[in-house]
């Protein structure tokens, strides 16, 4: 698996309308998964578009998702690189010599926080950049039984729009002659989390409150299981492990037979085995891939950070509410 990232040419074109307001059942799942924003961005894109006399600030990001938010505030005014590429997992990653020199001439240094890059602390030890944390202001959620927060909460769209408010502070304090179109550009960017959260909510509402168990191997919806009115269940509660017990399999099956959930899901970037398991003990199904610590390529389901919302919520309503016979 690649461990770094690549520099991409922001777009403009990312103003699509979020589909109309949804309809009960298969309608307003078909609507959360179609719904889509034109021109998406990768890392990959447009690696050799750059021209060596790009004289942009440079603004650098621990991962793929961050890097495409801030685009979307930036536009085409700075260069925007990921340190970590598509498909990588964050928690645990090992940055390079290659990592530690571009940081090195970076012009400004946007993490996550809350815990999430564990090796993010000695990365930017010896780093002239200015610094921001993007979960600043972030009501956190506590991750049950430990005394850590849990760090994902760009998985919010109403938590998302936190972040998108601190990258746009954050370049205009970098670049305050453009700070106009930074706020503006932060604005619609926005306004389009908060129609997401809406058509979530709304695809939810037919569910009882005792049907509404999203079952994750990572516990990385804890946000978005607040804000849309879920509970949550999962293997672990953070990617420090990559494998899920025994007794941590056996406690889901217990839950998930008890409550009769639906369906089981895992996230793209870590082992599946557990959560299959746990479907073939119950009769549920396992309901698909969601995406969190990393976009996909540009073919991918999720090139963009919007895509990867409307990907997980499409997944994830479609099979709470598809409810089938269980054996």
């Amino acid at each position: 698996m690649p461990k770094r990232g690549s520099p991409v040419d922001p777009q403009n074109e990312r103003r699509g309308a979020i589909a109309g307001a949804a309809v009960a059942g298969a309608a307003v799942v078909l609507g959360l998964l179609l719904a889509g924003c034109a021109g998406p961005a990768t890392d990959t894109a447009a690696a050799t578009a750059r021209t060596a006399g790009d004289d942009r600030p440079l603004v650098l990001t621990t991962f793929t998702v961050l890097a495409d938010m801030t685009r979307n505030v930036a536009g085409d005014l700075v260069r925007v690189e990921s340190v970590t590429d598509v498909g990588a997992e964050i928690h645990g990653y090992e940055p390079t010599p290659e990592d530690l020199a571009r940081a090195a001439g970076a012009d400004l240094v946007l993490d996550n926080g809350l815990g999430l890059e564990a090796w993010f602390a000695q990365f930017i030890t010896d780093v002239d950049a200015q610094h921001v944390v993007l979960t600043e202001g972030v009501d956190p959620v506590p991750i049950a039984g430990e005394d850590k927060l849990n760090p994902h909460a760009w998985m919010s769209p109403v938590a998302g729009q936190t972040y998108v408010a601190n990258i746009a502070k954050a370049l205009s304090g970098l670049d305050p002659v453009n700070a106009e179109t930074y706020a503006a550009n932060a604005d619609a960017y926005t306004a389009e989390l908060d129609a997401l959260h809406g058509e979530l909510v709304d695809a939810l509402a037919s569910l009882p409150p005792d049907e509404r168990v999203l079952v994750t191997c990572e516990g990385a919806f804890s946000y978005l299981a607040r804000d849309v009115g879920l509970t949550e269940a999962y293997l672990w509660p953070v990617n420090s492990e990559r494998q899920s017990t025994p007794r941590q399999v056996a406690a889901v099956i217990d839950r998930v037979r008890a409550d009769e959930v639906p369906a089981v899901f895992c996230e793209s970037t870590v082992n599946q085995d557990g959560q299959r398991q746990v479907a073939a003990e119950t009769g549920a199904r396992f309901g698909g891939t969601l995406y969190v610590d990393s976009l996909s390529g540009p073919d991918g389901p999720v090139p963009t950070y919007l895509d990867l919302l409307r990907h997980d919520a499409g997944t994830i309503v479609a099979g709470l509410t598809a409810r089938e016979e269980r054996p």
